[in-house]
């Protein structure tokens, strides 16, 4: 059966598409989603079938992802990753865009991802829809780029041909208008001498 397309407008997503694509996550869906960058594709972190199935649909093996969260502030990053005070009022003061920070995690993480990770990618995307699904979701949920075989456009950014190409993969995905094509800046927290793993949409003057 193929995936279910629904459109949702950042703007003003629909409560109640929101409630079903929710409820779909914790029944082990699969999403594909807009951010303030690429596209990503992710589960509820809490469904270790449903993260096998995204390593698996991305060819890696769960144990070697080197997946992130979607958070909707940093009101429960405690609880997933260990941040210094100089860490969070950078985040504060960056957040939500187009950043992952890869902070130390907490004990919670290898248990929920079933890893030995020692560390954790945080995300707020400057995107009500992703913010709102786990905002009513209540937890984060895994997020990883959609990439393309081709080697010129290295991100899919028109949801339709995403769909086209996930549709048989995935359990739904979200048309949230074009996506982007540069993925998030990855900035290294782990101390407080923080450095930039990938230079990408967001820029970050040290």
């Amino acid at each position: 059966m193929p995936a279910e397309f629904i459109k949702l407008y950042p703007q003003n997503p629909d409560p109640r598409r929101l409630e079903s694509i929710v409820t779909a996550l914790r029944n082990g869906a699969v999403i594909i989603y807009p951010t303030d960058t690429i596209y990503g594709m992710g589960c509820d972190i809490h469904n270790a079938r449903a993260v096998e199935r995204v390593a698996r649909i991305k060819g890696i093996k769960p144990t070697k992802n080197d997946f992130s969260f979607i958070c909707y502030d940093l009101s429960h990053i405690a609880d997933y990753a260990r941040v210094s005070n100089q860490a969070f009022k950078l985040m504060k003061k960056l957040l939500p865009g187009p950043f992952t920070f890869i902070l130390e995690a907490s004990g919670s993480v290898p248990k929920l991802l079933n890893t030995n990770k020692k560390t954790v990618g945080i995300r707020v995307p400057d995107n009500s829809i992703p913010r709102q699904i786990v905002h009513l979701l209540g937890n984060p949920i895994i997020t990883t780029s959609i990439r393309d075989e081709d080697e010129i456009i290295e991100y899919s950014t028109d949801p339709e041909l995403i769909f086209e190409k996930f549709q048989h993969q995935v359990d739904i995905v979200i048309d949230g208008g074009y996506g982007g094509n540069i993925p998030s800046t990855i900035v290294d927290a782990t101390d407080d001498d923080f450095s930039i793993i990938r230079q990408g949409l967001g820029e970050l003057l040290l």
